[in-house]
């Protein structure tokens, strides 16, 4: 085994740096103090377990579930979130065991620099933070579209709105990573609870306590049947599913700023199922059997307005001011949302920007540790939500849709990658499955068949386009990301020379659990240089 010495040498500046960064993981307990180059180690473990849980069940949850009935019926929707949430299961798998062992500013997008290729980072990293990008426009966009239901357009305008929605994150997503924490938990279990309202009030309308007779699994037959558009709009689901389902991994992102990630994230990671079965599924279930999904209501492209599944139902049931309950729950999913949706792009950009691979100005942070460069430029992005004036809020909900799940099954492939490539090093390099934090679980081939699950998913979820006649708009929105992130590798690797990271040479001497023979080295090490830096001081004395 080599000394520490001989591994210190070998190492890149900006893995001494990430060793810099587990060792104050490993040294202090102060959840206020700097890291980073900036920023507070200020989460703590309830903070990442709602995070976990409800981080990003956004306002478009509760009515953009209704386009997934919309495209594919109550049974294909079931089916095709079903099968997304078992690849973002497979998913966290792979995030918990790498992120706790290298809990480090950055996640998932440095454990990509560091064990597979710089390149193969960058163009991760961007597309991710671009995925991001659209996803903030998208939740502004379908704000917009439920916001109309109070205050129709001649009333306010769509530019006020975003006017509106710029100033008040811009404000909110600057207090600080303590305050991100803060409204994610409260705001995580409002939502919730919730959810588990709706889900309950939704069996009352199932057996007709509202008066409105029983229902039973009637829409599953009637009028349109339990799947429908055969292939086509099953397909669609899993880019739909994949842009909800999205934001899972950003347990990775926080454990940067997470007090405990040895605790906190094998617990995040677990915490995954219960929002598969309870959030996601859960809404497609109790949606499916209250509302038809042949509803003019439901959101589609041609939407220039749309209501929540939950309100439709409710309201054809007899309950007839529903559609201010349920906007009311939407609005604060909304601020939830939104808020973790500029925490996830601003930490990407200011990783981004550490590493030189951004401009060095987005790391400027403030003395509380706030990266408001990269906020404030972040929250920009949400102007997207602006093309709604030229088409109709449908499309862009569709459209961007298209663009952030597709860029999705770029970023999880990019993901479960970097954990192959890192379990494959540690077996090189002898270094035993046992030593690890936190172990994925069941077999390798588990995450080799969902690196393929993802791959599959992205090349074919676009196939409607290519109908007749060929629709160049969902064509470009389906499969833009792939050429992008294509460009963002072969072009940083051609101007920075970059190379594969071989796995005899990954380094993995500041893991956050090491073999007692490692511990005894750097020991030995640090008691090496302290002698040796008494010796020096008595000969200057003498």
């Amino acid at each position: 085994m080599s000394t520490l010495e001989d591994i210190e040498s070998k190492r890149s500046p900006q893995e001494k740096t990430s060793s810099v960064e587990t060792t104050d993981l490993q040294n202090h307990d102060d959840p206020d103090i700097i890291i980073e180059a900036g920023l507070r180690r200020g989460l703590l473990g309830r903070h990442i377990s709602l995070i976990s849980l409800a981080s990003v069940i956004g306002a478009s949850c509760f009515y953009g579930f209704g386009y997934a009935l919309f495209l594919s019926g109550p049974l294909g929707a079931l089916l095709g979130f079903s099968i997304v949430g078992w690849i973002v299961w497979a998913l966290m798998q792979s995030v918990g065991e790498v992120t706790t062992m290298f809990p480090i500013a950055g996640g998932f997008v440095e454990h990509a620099n560091r064990f597979v290729d710089p390149a193969f980072s960058f163009a991760m990293a961007w597309m991710y933070y671009f995925m991001w990008s659209v996803f903030l426009g998208s939740e502004w966009n379908g704000a917009i579209l439920i916001l109309q239901y109070w205050v129709p357009e001649e009333h306010m305008p769509l530019w006020g709105w975003t006017l509106v929605f710029w100033a008040f994150f811009s404000i909110l997503s600057t207090l600080g990573v303590v305050v991100y924490g803060e409204v994610e938990y409260y705001l995580g279990y409002v939502k919730l609870f919730s959810l588990a309202l709706c889900f309950f009030l939704s069996l009352l309308v199932n057996v007709g306590a509202f008066g409105n007779g029983y229902i039973g699994f009637k829409y599953w037959g009637h009028p349109t049947g339990p799947i429908i558009n055969g292939i086509n709009g099953f397909g669609q689901v899993f880019v739909l599913a994949s842009a909800y389902y999205v934001g899972t991994e950003i347990i990775s992102l926080a454990a940067g700023e997470t007090k405990d990630p040895r605790k906190s994230i094998p617990k995040g990671v677990n915490n995954v199922v219960w929002r598969i079965l309870f959030v996601y599924l859960g809404l497609i279930f109790f949606q499916g059997i209250v509302c038809p999904s042949d509803s003019d209501q439901l959101v589609n492209a041609n939407s220039t307005t749309a209501s929540s599944p939950f309100t439709i139902a409710f309201e054809k049931a007899g309950w007839s001011w529903a559609g201010h309950f349920v906007n009311a729950l939407i609005t604060i999913a909304f601020i939830s949302a939104v808020n973790g949706c500029i925490y996830v792009q601003s930490r990407a950009l200011y990783a981004l920007a550490l590493t030189g691979r951004a401009p060095k100005f987005f790391t400027i942070t403030s003395k509380k540790g706030v990266p408001y460069v990269s906020i404030l430029t972040s929250c920009l992005w949400g102007f997207l939500a602006l093309m709604n004036i030229g088409v109709t809020a449908g499309q862009v909900f569709s459209y961007m849709t298209s663009v952030g799940g597709s860029a999705a099954y770029i970023a999880w492939a990019g993901i479960i990658f970097t954990h192959l490539r890192v379990r494959a090093g540690m077996d090189k390099q002898g270094i035993p499955q046992s030593s690890y934090p936190f172990r994925a679980f069941g077999s390798i081939w588990i995450y080799r068949f969902n690196l393929f699950l993802c791959l599959f998913l992205l090349f074919i979820q676009g196939f409607t386009s290519f109908e007749h006649p060929f629709n160049w708009r969902s064509f470009i929105s389906d499969y833009i990301t792939i050429p992008t992130s294509l460009l963002l590798f072969v072009g940083w690797k051609w101007y920075h020379n970059t190379r594969w990271v071989r796995l005899s040479e990954m380094d993995f001497s500041d893991r956050l659990v090491k073999l007692e023979e490692e511990e005894e080295l750097e020991k030995q090490s640090f008691v090496n240089k302290v002698t040796g830096k008494l010796r020096l001081r008595r000969r200057r004395v003498s």
